[in-house]
């Protein structure tokens, strides 16, 4: 199997660097490890209604993304924040009013963010995307990179896209091995919300709605240090999310957390709260297609992420990383994910226009 640029990862980043080769007949592959596309982006759909269990929203002033949920044809709506916060503290006590909702002005998407993603992979020819392939090693050649998948089939690519969380791109076997430094770089970038999980609880009515009430809360006790309403815009179903804020090794039993995030939900808005239609939950730290082992390690703010000298030109630029969590401005949100994907397509682009006024200047008669 041939091709011109081997995207390896099916994120919004691959799906994005995908779509736009597409539009322009560059030849490509997309490889995904997992059984479906979207990478960190999950969305359940039940009860009529979609429940964001990887990112939920995008926000106004980050361009990418706003362009392509109108390119799709998409339809966003801003975070439901009327009514008051709610404060739990250590001991469980609940207080409302301190504050207002904090995520105010976010824009979320009819369907779910998971709505992107057979929009984007809609536009791609089905012969060029490969799912539950995994690579396990890159090679290069002479004129190229060999990649080969779990299973022993061969790829060769004039060029290697990881699409994919640094860390979990150092698992892959280089050949020959990328410098020290280039090595070290990308097991020292952190992978955005790699240790969070995600609860959604899907109810029949809204009721902390109706107790004015936005659905805001920060708690302190936990288990979740953070809950947002997930509701449908036109009131189609209703939902509360929550980030849980007890570290990954201590969460490892399902069952245990269940009851506690029900727990909570009945502390926080009373006896409705604990009997859901629904309880979903999703740990990315047990996912071992995003997270690593350093990633266990809880975040306390939000990294300084771009593209490290010492990942520049690897194999004279025949390997490109092109992930979120390399994009200088806006890493680690669905925003950088477009950002690292346009730069990568600039610098195919280059390679490919280059090459052209090579094969010119070579078949040109000599002065």
């Amino acid at each position: 199997m041939q091709t011109g640029t081997l995207i390896i990862g099916g994120g919004l980043a691959g799906l994005g660097l995908a779509s736009r080769l597409a539009e322009r007949k560059h030849p490509f592959l997309l490889v995904e490890a997992r059984e479906r596309l979207g990478g960190r982006i999950l969305t359940e759909t039940a009860h009529g209604g979609y429940f964001d269990l990887g990112p939920a929203w995008f926000w106004p002033g980050q361009p990418r993304i706003e362009s392509l949920v109108s390119e799709l044809g998409l339809t966003r709506f801003e975070q439901y924040a009327s009514g008051q916060l709610t404060y739990e503290d250590e001991l469980g006590n609940v207080q409302r009013g301190r504050g207002f909702a904090s995520m105010q002005g976010s824009c979320r998407l009819v369907g779910g963010l998971g709505a992107l993603v057979p929009a984007l992979s809609g536009k791609l020819p089905p012969k060029r995307v490969l799912t539950s392939t995994r690579i396990t090693q890159l090679r290069k050649l002479a004129d190229g990179v060999r990649a080969t998948t779990g299973d022993g089939r061969s790829i060769i690519a004039e060029r290697v896209v990881l699409a994919l969380p640094p860390r979990i791109a150092a698992k892959i076997a280089f050949s020959p091995a990328l410098p020290g430094r280039a090595t070290a770089a990308m097991n020292g970038i952190a992978t955005w919300m790699a240790g969070q999980a995600k609860a959604v609880a899907v109810f029949e009515r809204a009721f902390w709605r109706e107790a004015g009430l936005s659905g805001d809360v920060m708690s302190r006790r936990g288990p979740m240090a953070e809950i947002h309403d997930a509701s449908a815009e036109d009131g189609s179903f209703h939902a509360l999310f929550g980030f849980i804020g007890v570290p990954p090794r201590a969460r490892s039993e399902e069952r245990s957390l269940r009851k506690a995030l029900l727990s909570q939900l009945e502390r926080l808005f009373g006896p409705a709260a604990a009997e859901p239609k629904e309880l979903y939950l999703k740990d990315w730290a047990a996912d071992a297609l995003t997270a690593t082992e350093p990633d266990l390690q809880p975040l306390f703010a939000h990294p300084q992420y771009g593209l490290p000298h010492a990942l520049t030109n690897l194999w004279e630029d025949r390997v490109l990383l092109g992930g979120t969590e390399v994009a200088t401005h806006f890493g680690g949100y669905l925003e950088g994910a477009l950002e690292a994907a346009e730069t990568v397509l600039r610098k195919v682009e280059s390679a490919k226009s280059q090459k052209r006024h090579d094969h010119r200047h070579e078949n040109s008669p000599a002065g």
